[in-house]
């Protein structure tokens, strides 16, 4: 496992929250590119960061990133 200076930006770790409706659809999530609607976002990120997803108990779940990888997704998401 590589170590990682946790003075670095790039370090730090970043929770993106997903609230589900009751059918199952994404209704809110965290650090969401203006350009996606809540669901679009989930769907890029399952597809490129699945591995990093928790599922929640109450209709939530979240995506344990670093802050470079989700700036990269952010990125990757809108082009």
């Amino acid at each position: 496992m590589e170590a990682r200076d946790v003075t670095s930006p790039a370090s730090t770790n970043v929770m993106i929250h997903a609230r589900f409706a009751p059918n199952g659809t994404v209704v809110e999530i965290g650090e969401r590119p203006a350009a996606l609607t809540p669901q679009d976002w989930f769907n890029f990120l399952s597809d490129n960061a699945g591995a990093n997803y928790q599922a929640l108990a109450g209709g939530r779940g979240l995506f344990r990133l670093t802050r470079t990888e989700t700036e990269a997704l952010k990125a990757s998401a809108v082009t």
